[in-house]
């Protein structure tokens, strides 16, 4: 396919709609068209320490999303996270694949950190000559499968919650995002990982469209952050009873009520469950 035109992509939050993936295949539907999506790693808007494994981790979740949806529409694309700003990802890009055009991705103007550092006019003076199309997306809007985040660590493998998760999916079409908030302790980060990794593990064997990650530590800063990174429709939290819980000590449930703003699921594990294996 030497003679194909080549498609970039730019995009990292927006990069899983459905605006954008139907725009990039009416552009490719003559089947002369090659797409490279590019995933610059998100920065934080609210000040909270992050982690800069997690928010890679989730630019190449939504990036493979997008990916495997193109290509099961046929359309020969790869892509790639960055790990740079928006403007530096385009100028290398240009240099490196010599694009016949080019597909800019943000939030409206009120979310989008892109157009309030005035990145997409700068990406427009550095596309020069090329054909730029700046699409606008609000993910809040578009309908389809419902994003649900669940929040565990330690009881992540807990029988009531994997329930929880699976009754869920049988309701109505959902995708789960599973975070664990990191512990603290040494090997609290690789516990954390195994659960988390056994877990998901388990509830795709039920054929459910299940994701995970480890996230900061605190997890009311962990949920706000997944909120402000990509749509979130409903939360799933999971604790241990009562006073058991150092995350029910610190009111959790409802300062995410107060601020998330969204439906909220608590689910108690009495007995945490390790992998030992």
């Amino acid at each position: 396919m030497t003679d194909a035109r080549h498609i970039l992509v730019v995009a990292n939050e927006t990069v899983v709609s459905q605006a954008l993936v139907e725009l990039i295949e009416k552009k490719a539907k003559d089947g002369r068209a090659h797409v490279t999506v590019l995933a610059p790693v998100s920065q934080p808007r609210q000040g909270y320490v992050v982690y800069y494994d997690t928010r890679r981790a989730a630019a190449r979740r939504r990036l493979d999303k997008t990916l495997a949806l193109l290509r099961s529409d046929r359309v020969p694309a790869t892509g790639v996270v960055v790990e740079t700003d928006p403007v530096s990802a385009l100028r290398d890009a240009i240099d490196q694949l010599e694009p016949d055009e080019i597909i800019v991705s943000t939030h409206p103007q009120q979310k989008s950190g892109w157009l309030r550092r005035n990145a997409v006019d700068q990406m427009r003076r550095v596309a020069g000559e090329l054909p730029f199309e700046h699409v606008v997306v609000d993910l809040a809007a578009e309908r389809g499968e419902a994003n649900v985040l669940v929040v565990a660590n330690h009881t992540v493998l807990g029988e009531p919650l994997l329930e929880a998760i699976r009754t869920r999916a049988k309701k109505a079409p959902a995708s789960f995002l599973i975070i664990s908030p990191q512990g603290d302790g040494v090997g609290s980060y690789d516990e954390a990982e195994k659960r988390l990794l056994r877990a998901v593990t388990l509830l795709r064997s039920d054929g459910l469209d299940v994701h995970g990650q480890i996230s900061h530590p605190d997890p009311y800063a962990a949920v706000m952050q997944t909120i402000e990174d990509e749509r979130v429709d409903e939360i799933i939290v999971s604790t241990f009873p009562g006073a058991r819980s150092g995350w029910l000590r610190r009111d959790l449930l409802q300062r995410l009520r107060d601020d998330a703003k969204l439906p909220l699921e608590h689910i108690e594990v009495d007995v945490p469950v390790e992998v030992t294996a």
